[in-house]
């Protein structure tokens, strides 16, 4: 810096002012300064700098899976927001496992983030309670938090679910398959729930056999909606609980004789260019991590209010699977 200084032939004071986006500076020295800076190759320390102010700028994004369709527009609202607000993005796949997630918060908060935002693998969360204590600002987004009171962002899991199985049925399905995730985790329990309450509005009985929940691997929903197509009284429609598990079933109705309706939790990439087009219940994922974001923020800019749960709506897309009219098998 004082050789920054003088070579702009300004005080240490300027230097910093300039390097820090602070005000007070005249734009002829603030050239004059980013000239310098340029010539000399200075870079701001910021470990330093984290001594100084004791922020980091830096937040850590804990996801379920990096590599699903469904968390990339998340990440980047995220990393927007952050970018937005001076602080970098650093984050990690939790490959649903709740003692890699927790491992992964933890080695964030050891690294000094001012900030976590976090899907949930897990369902026990008190592990956090030392860091928040200690001023690290928390937000759940797509779950909520396990045992602890935090701010989270969620989708309307039940009533987006509610309203594709009922679209199903004002299409004259009554024997309408569910195959979900695991039956720990939230959104799934929640998308098990819309579709009974859909079932139930109706008046229509659900069997045993037309629900299943469990791991999205292909060779289970494969073998799971092969199950519930075959007997005296096959489904004549599904609805599946996320993207991962729309796509194994496509490959699967899509080579029978008959025509089997479909709407899916999740939109997916190509859906609509499928003949025909997947009917889905979208959730923004864009949004919520926009949402969660920018309450991330507010707690570091000194918000203290009561922890906050905010639910997003869903939409559903009508795209011409879910309105196949049932075909007995």
């Amino acid at each position: 810096m004082k050789d920054v200084a003088a070579r702009a032939g300004v005080g240490l004071k300027t230097v910093s002012r300039v390097v820090n986006s602070e005000p007070g500076v005249t734009q002829e020295t603030e050239r004059r300064v980013q000239e310098a800076i340029t010539a000399l190759g200075f870079r701001r320390n910021d470990s330093a700098r984290v001594l100084r102010k004791g922020r980091t700028s830096t937040v850590g994004l804990v996801l379920e899976d990096l590599a699903d369709p469904f968390y990339a527009p998340l990440n980047r609202a995220v990393e927007e927001v952050a970018r937005a607000h001076g602080a970098l993005l650093i984050n990690g796949s939790s490959a649903e496992d709740p003692e890699r997630e927790r491992e992964l918060a933890l080695a964030f908060c050891a690294r000094r983030v001012d900030g976590l935002i976090v899907i949930p693998a897990g369902h026990d969360h008190r592990y956090l309670e030392p860091e928040i204590a200690a001023g690290v600002a928390t937000v759940f987004v797509d779950r909520p938090a396990g045992r602890i009171a935090a701010d989270a962002v969620l989708s309307d899991n039940h009533g987006g679910a509610r309203a594709g199985v009922a679209h199903l049925i004002a299409h004259g399905h009554r024997r309408i398959g569910f195959i979900g995730d695991r039956p720990r985790i939230h959104t799934a329990g929640e998308r098990l729930r819309g579709y009974h309450a859909a079932m139930a509005d109706a008046g229509l009985p659900v069997s045993d056999a037309w629900v299943s929940l469990g791991p999205t691997t292909p060779e289970r929903v494969r073998a799971e909606a092969e199950r519930m197509l075959s007997g005296e009284h096959p489904v004549t429609a599904f609805f599946t609980g996320n993207n991962r598990v729309t796509v194994t079933i496509l490959r699967v109705i899509t080579q029978l004789p008959r025509p089997v309706a479909l709407v899916g939790f999740d939109d997916l990439e190509l859906a609509d260019l499928l003949s025909p087009g997947v009917t889905v219940v979208a959730q923004d994922a864009a949004r919520l991590g926009r949402t969660a974001a920018e309450l991330l923020f507010r707690r570091l800019d000194g918000a203290e209010d009561t922890p906050r749960s905010v639910e997003l709506p869903t939409r559903l897309i009508v795209r011409g699977s879910g309105e196949l009219p049932p075909v007995e098998g």
